[in-house]
């Protein structure tokens, strides 16, 4: 359920949002017994924790990421993505992809003007963007420099999409590209 279970390290603490509650403003501390339990009544809380509403709709959540295997969905969309980028960046066309990264259903690819330098491309990443919006597809730059497109799916969405949603990458960048040799 944790990107931090995949690398073999066990944190003392986890801080949990957004998702937790699907859309409800809730948060949560997990950690060790001897952390959690070392505050006095009343010691741990925030603004966000709590509310019965809330509760109740993250326990549903996590029914539902139980039932329908999100967990394991999560690893095949991320799966098919990066098969996808991999495959795009082997493509002479596609030289501007730079690394390609993330885990399970988030993955980024990086977009530079010289993969031997790796000197990033901000031009390229916002144009591709841009052409995305225009034929459907909202992507997200990011980093440090710009130059990175983050993608992250829906786990609940179809392959039909997903495959959708990744010609109209493909689509995107090769179309930014046209516009921006």
């Amino acid at each position: 359920m944790f990107a931090i279970e995949h690398s073999g390290v066990v944190p003392d603490m986890i801080t949990v949002a957004k998702a937790l509650a699907g859309g409800m403003p809730l948060s949560g501390v997990i950690g060790k017994a001897a952390i959690m339990d070392a505050p006095g009544p009343g010691g741990l809380g925030g603004t966000y924790g709590g509310n019965p509403v809330a509760c109740a709709a993250a326990l549903a959540v996590l029914d539902v990421i139980s039932e329908e295997k999100l967990c394991e969905r999560a690893t095949r969309i991320g799966e098919t993505l990066e098969k996808r980028f991999r495959s795009m960046a082997a493509r002479a066309e596609f030289a501007c992809i730079g690394d390609i990264r993330g885990l399970g259903a988030m993955r980024a690819v990086e977009l530079v003007k010289d993969r031997e330098q790796r000197t990033p491309a901000p031009e390229l990443t916002k144009a591709t963007s841009v052409r995305a919006l225009a034929n459907g597809l909202v992507l997200l730059g990011c980093g440090l420099c710009g130059n990175t497109l983050r993608v992250l799916t829906p786990l609940t969405i179809s392959d039909d999409l997903l495959h959708e949603g990744l010609d109209l990458f493909e689509k995107s960048l090769a179309e930014a590209l046209a516009q921006n040799p």
